[in-house]
């Protein structure tokens, strides 16, 4: 069966799947470094002081959303184009770089500025308009990370991307938060300590970039390639505004609405969902420039069977991780103090949001890849109004699961709309039978959890549980039946990974 599998399909998918592969280790270990740095502060710092760091940092979250205006997912429409042309891609990669600058210098300005007003409209808190201004010092920083590791991804390196963007970054700013909780600083000296560290990272990591890539950002002659580079970016970024509004606006009307502890409550719940979201963002990383690549060349057949099978793929790999978090989040918030057991019942309305938003997978990268970014972006501010609607009604009706189901509503309606705007515009359609069988054995590994959790209890029934599901699950799949191209995809990475630990490590 795998025979019969078309060539430029086949490696397609390999090049994807081998991308999901190296970048979900790197996510996975950024996930790690992110939760053991809420860990950390969650224990370190009191709750109500906790609350002001989650709210600093997921405002700074939003802001670095926003700071590099639209330039990464330029980077990975253009760079690939200027192939062989390495004048070209320094223009693009020079835009990227001083659009993100600039933009990093007024949102700095800016969160100085508007720090006292977000405080007194939230969690008013003497700790707060300090520590804010210093993580809008942090926003252009990150930004610059950002587009280093975006010319590494452009350029079809995961692994350069991978260790920029998911382990440094994470690694720098646990860093900073553990070093300072150690120097027996409070809030702001974390704010700070994370500041610092990630400025080092900066100094060293863009030159670091241009000397392994060779892409040397210019300003010559980038005049001319401006307006093709904004015509991209400058829709792409209204659409990450849309987005801010969309599904992230949760946090800061729990801040507003709430209390500070409520705050820091629904940011672990954050933490938890961030988890669940690996495999999408791991089958995203490649998926891009793949796309840009046959859509360029009028291969839509190829491109539609590629992104049905890394849909198929997503959800396969998502559906352990859901029915874990499921079954087990109360003992996983648990973990992190008392308090933060309050966010089970939003933990699991916004995995909802995660499963709809996985299922359909790279929708919004497809949309951008085959230049239907003005569509997204009109999409994506259509629905931020709605959001914001939806979440503050849900909020002051049902407190922090309202959060969760407004942002989780956001989701669906958002992805589901996508789908039908790829089928209507370049007739892409991910959905067939095979999509049923993960669910089917999600359901025997949730079974099998559950018996578990019923049995033993607490944290041992979380690691006994979780071995004992995903053997359910694997073998559940096997006797519904594993679709040919998901056998090829093991099977040739498999072999290719135990040749080149054989090479290295030789007997």
């Amino acid at each position: 069966m795998t025979d019969e599998i078309p060539d430029e399909e086949r490696e397609a998918l390999l090049t994807i799947v081998h991308g999901a592969a190296v970048t979900s280790g790197g996510v996975s270990v950024q996930r790690l470094l992110s939760t053991a740095t809420e860990f950390v502060l969650a224990r370190g710092l009191p709750p109500a002081v906790y609350g002001v760091y989650a709210l600093a940092w997921r405002i700074a979250q939003l802001l670095i959303r926003l700071v590099t205006f639209g330039s990464v997912p330029t980077l990975q429409r253009y760079l690939p184009a200027y192939e062989g042309e390495p004048g070209g891609q320094s223009r693009v990669a020079g835009l990227a770089y001083a659009t993100t600058l600039g933009f990093g210098l007024l949102i700095a300005v800016g969160v100085w500025l508007a720090a006292p007003t977000i405080n007194a409209l939230t969690v008013s808190h003497p700790a707060f308009p300090s520590t804010m201004g210093l993580f809008g010092l942090l926003v252009g920083l990150f930004g610059l990370v950002m587009i280093s590791a975006a010319v590494f991804r452009a350029v079809g390196s995961a692994r350069g991307e991978v260790l920029f963007n998911k382990i440094l970054r994470p690694v720098v700013r646990l860093g900073g938060a553990f070093l300072a909780l150690a120097l027996g600083y409070s809030v702001v000296g974390v704010a700070g300590a994370i500041v610092g560290a990630t400025a080092l990272l900066v100094v060293l990591g863009v030159p670091a970039t241009i000397r392994v890539t060779g892409i040397r950002p210019t300003f010559r002659s980038a005049r001319r390639e401006g307006r093709r580079f904004y015509n991209h970016a400058a829709p792409v970024a209204m659409s990450s505004l849309g987005k801010v509004f969309q599904n992230r606006i949760d946090l800061l009307l729990v801040g507003a609405l709430l209390t500070a502890v409520a705050a820091g409550i629904y940011n672990v719940v954050l933490v938890l969902i961030a988890i669940a979201w690996i495999p999408l963002l791991s089958f995203n990383q490649l998926l891009p420039p793949v796309a840009t690549d046959l859509y360029a060349n009028d291969r839509m057949v190829t491109l539609n069977a590629v992104y049905s099978s890394a849909t198929r793929l997503i959800v396969t790999t998502v559906v352990p991780i859901l029915a874990v978090q499921a079954v087990y989040g109360q003992t996983l918030l648990g973990v992190f103090g008392e308090a933060f057991v309050r966010g089970y019942v939003p933990l699991v309305v916004y995995l909802g949001g995660v499963f709809v938003g996985s299922a359909v997978g790279a929708t919004g990268w497809l949309l951008m890849m085959t230049d239907h970014q003005y569509a997204r972006m009109a999409l994506d501010w259509l629905l931020a109004v709605l959001n914001v609607l939806l979440t503050y009604a849900f909020i002051e009706t049902l407190g922090l699961s309202g959060a969760a189901l407004g942002t989780s509503l956001a989701i669906a309606i958002q992805n589901g709309l996508q789908v039908l705007l790829l089928r209507r515009f370049e007739g892409l359609w991910p959905f067939e039978a095979a999509f049923l069988k993960p669910l089917e054995a999600g359901i025997v590994m949730s079974a099998v959890m559950l018996g578990v959790r019923v049995s033993i209890g607490g944290l041992q029934a979380v690691g006994i549980g979780t071995v004992a599901g995903l053997i359910a699950y694997v073998w559940a799949l096997s006797v519904l039946g594993v679709d040919p191209r998901d056998r090829l995809v093991v099977g040739e990475l498999a072999g290719r990974y135990r040749n080149a630990i054989a090479e290295r490590f030789p007997r």
